[in-house]
């Protein structure tokens, strides 16, 4: 039987195979060319370095990269920390609440996905001057926040629809307040949901390039997607150099994902149960 059963099974692990092939090989060839001269990348841009050099990560690191960088983990972390408080707080009522706007107000959320978040720009531009924010990286926070509450609250609406509610009940029967319900009992429930909707918004803010384009004007002020225009000059690029900031830039992502990566997958596995 269980040969029987790896044998069923073996078109799913071809199929993951093949993913792989697909997602990995882009990355192992970023790396692989982050430790080759400009050079050799123009002369065998798919050999194997025939002499590692780690130049290319001296030349980041002794460049801007480090401010870019910083930059880039006050947004996102901020951001995400803004987003998971106001989008847990928000799916609360419409997951465990009924009231006559309960449909309506989740349906308007699911609604916020679909706007294009580039139809914004002239008026976010506009505000964010009047406010006195412009060129500053506190002004990326409030654009990243307001495009990853839609989805986050579905994300937290589904996984706390699922909770049972014999825990509010009980609770309740204790005195226990909806404020301090949601924080100290339904809240610690929902760590998959919680690192879900981080890692999500914490990719997407962490590689967002328009707002930050628009919103900054100077260096100083620039995460890490603006500064990779530092290795293109005016008649070349520096793709090793590209490379090594890329690989560089990417860490963080891979790190937080492989530490939450089962928690992930089971928020996203709970919140497709109901529709």
């Amino acid at each position: 039987m269980n040969i029987i059963k790896k044998i069923s099974n073996m078109p799913l692990y071809a199929l993951a195979i093949i993913l792989l092939i697909f997602t990995g090989l882009p990355y192992l060839i970023m790396i692989n060319s982050s430790f080759k001269s400009q050079l050799e990348f123009m002369t065998s841009p798919w050999s194997f370095p025939n002499v590692f050099t780690f130049d290319n990560y001296s030349t980041v690191l002794s460049s801007s990269f480090i401010r870019y960088f910083g930059n880039s983990i006050v947004v996102s972390v901020i951001s995400v920390v803004i987003v998971i408080v106001i989008s847990a707080m928000a799916s609360y009522p419409l997951a465990r609440m009924k009231f006559k706007l309960n449909r309506p107000l989740f349906i308007l959320f699911m609604v916020g996905m679909m706007i294009p978040i580039h139809t914004t720009l002239i008026p976010i531009y506009l505000l964010t001057i009047n406010m006195g924010l412009y060129d500053t990286i506190w002004g990326l926070i409030g654009p990243y926040v307001a495009f990853s509450i839609p989805i986050s609250v579905v994300i937290f609406t589904q996984f706390l629809q699922d909770l049972p509610k014999e825990l509010e009940e009980s609770a309740k029967i204790d005195g226990c307040g909806h404020f301090r319900l949601f924080w100290k009992i339904l809240f610690p429930l929902l760590t998959p949901a919680v690192a879900t909707v981080a890692i999500y918004n914490f990719i997407h803010i962490w590689n967002e390039f328009i707002f930050a384009l628009v919103l900054t004007n100077s260096p100083e002020s620039a995460t890490l997607p603006l500064g990779l225009r530092e290795f293109y000059g005016e008649f070349s690029v520096n793709v090793p150099g590209i490379m090594a900031a890329l690989t560089l830039g990417s860490l963080p992502l891979l790190l937080v994902y492989l530490v939450a990566q089962e928690k992930i997958v089971k928020g996203i596995a709970a919140g497709s149960v109901k529709g």
